[in-house]
């Protein structure tokens, strides 16, 4: 497999992985306007993880619902920060607030990308992150004084590094305010994953080769 393809496949991974640990929080978010926020963030990192598996499909000579839904758990690239099973609020806030600005990072080195496609997709996905920054940033305001998130900052900052390059990393830690620490990096997945994948992939795997 190519860099470019692994890249994509990387950003691809966390942006689907993500979706569907926002989308648990449907229904039993501690507002109804949280209900709504989450699905709606939900449903765009699942768009932005289809435009990208699109990309890497090209590349590949598949397609991105193959790319989703039909490798193993332990094909995936995604980042461990996105796999993580988390059952508090404090936590899960803790993680959007620390994904959004790594985010932000990755997409801002990918629009400055020589790669005039990945570049242009990165300028459509960073007007469409605006909302989710805005979201993360008033959560993570408001929470600020609050032990519980700081410590789930801090919990969860080894786990947020390993979404960047480590050339970037810096720039994440910067933006934080935290230091630049031994990071959870791609490859070292979680048990998490695998048991959301039995989920995700329930439906697909239980007619294999059918049309949808």
């Amino acid at each position: 497999m190519n860099e470019r393809a692994q890249l994509l496949l990387s950003i691809a991974d966390d942006e689907l992985i993500l979706g569907w640990r926002d989308s648990e929080w449907t229904g039993i978010a501690p507002t109804l306007e949280e209900d709504v926020a989450f699905s709606s963030i939900a449903q765009n990192e699942i768009g932005h993880a289809r435009a990208l598996y699109e990309l890497a499909a090209q590349e590949l000579g598949t397609d991105s619902d193959a790319l989703a839904f039909d490798r193993d758990p332990g094909e995936y690239r995604c980042a461990p920060l996105v796999e993580l099973h988390l059952l508090d609020w404090a936590h899960t806030i803790a993680r959007r607030y620390l994904y959004e600005e790594a985010d932000r990072v990755r997409i801002n080195a990918l629009m400055h990308s020589d790669d005039a496609e990945l570049a242009g997709l990165a300028a459509k996905i960073d007007r469409e992150e605006t909302y989710h920054r805005m979201h993360a940033e008033l959560w993570a305001a408001r929470l600020a004084a609050e032990p519980r998130f700081r410590s789930a900052v801090e919990e969860l900052w080894p786990f947020a590094l390993g979404v960047l390059e480590q050339e970037l990393r810096p720039d994440l830690a910067q933006r934080v305010g935290l230091d630049v620490v031994a990071a959870h990096e791609r490859g070292e997945h979680t048990p998490e994953l695998a048991e959301l994948w039995n989920v995700m992939t329930e439906v697909r795997r239980s007619i294999p080769g059918a049309q949808w």
